[in-house]
């Protein structure tokens, strides 16, 4: 069985805007990350591919997500033209990277190391001794507002020239967040909100889907959340994608 697969759907969207991407350092260590680009067109779908693979190498390389996606910010947000909101008419997107860094046999103090870091609301769940925990919280204004925002509008995003300053001053968080400690055999998800918030808004539980083949799970994961989402008072599918990664 493979250690991890992907799926997406377009759902109602022209152009599929969200992408993944996993890179594996020498060693061992290996990135994973989703993105979900910020509009409908044919040049953020091109941007969030190229963007995805980008942060995917520079995490394996430094084994550390938060180093990564810092970097990656910073290189984006320095581009000209960049409006500290949501990057003005350049590509943006909402991210998550998450690293695991493996066990190294017979190495003192060298445990298995696993961090997350992210922007946006694209999200990251662990499945650990059958209990899934959210790891990730959204950067959209139903949090900024304590519920009465839009969860529609993102607050951070890779390509966004606020800094953690900024950001926390007007929101109430850093443009970047980050969690890190050991790691343990499990699943990890990553999805973007098309493909967790039709489940979440049914009361649905994501972790009926962390069990078999990863890229299996993946698909019936994002075919039930554009089925659900068509099925809701407003029917509307976004770009659905997941990547399901089986951790040792």
């Amino acid at each position: 069985m493979d250690s991890y697969g992907t799926a997406q759907l377009p759902g109602d969207r022209a152009n599929q805007c969200d992408a993944t991407a996993v890179w594996t350092a020498p060693g061992g260590t290996r990135a994973y990350v989703l993105l979900d680009g910020v509009g409908d067109t044919p040049t953020v779908r091109a941007w969030t591919r190229t963007a995805a693979r980008r942060l995917a190498r520079t995490a394996a390389l430094h084994a550390d997500a938060e180093t990564a996606l810092r970097a990656e910010r910073d290189r984006y947000a320095a581009e000209p033209g960049r409006h500290p909101d949501d990057g003005s008419r350049l590509p943006c997107a909402a991210a998550v990277v998450v690293v695991h860094t493996p066990h190294t046999p017979g190495t003192p103090g060298m445990g298995g190391v696993l961090s997350f870091a992210w922007s946006g609301d694209a999200r990251a769940y662990l499945l650990l001794d059958g209990h899934l925990r959210l790891i990730t919280e959204d950067h959209n204004e139903r949090r900024a507002y304590e519920g009465h925002g839009d969860r529609n509008v993102l607050t951070a995003c890779l390509g966004a020239g606020r800094d953690d300053k900024e950001t926390e001053e007007r929101y109430g968080h850093p443009a970047v967040e980050t969690v890190r400690g050991p790691a343990r055999p499990g699943r990890l998800l990553l999805t973007s909100d098309g493909a967790y918030e039709p489940h979440e808004d049914g009361d649905h539980d994501l972790a009926g889907y962390l069990t078999g083949a990863p890229r299996t799970s993946a698909r019936r994961l994002v075919d039930d959340a554009v089925r659900r989402a068509r099925t809701l008072p407003d029917p509307y599918a976004d770009n659905a994608t997941a990547l399901i990664a089986h951790l040792t």
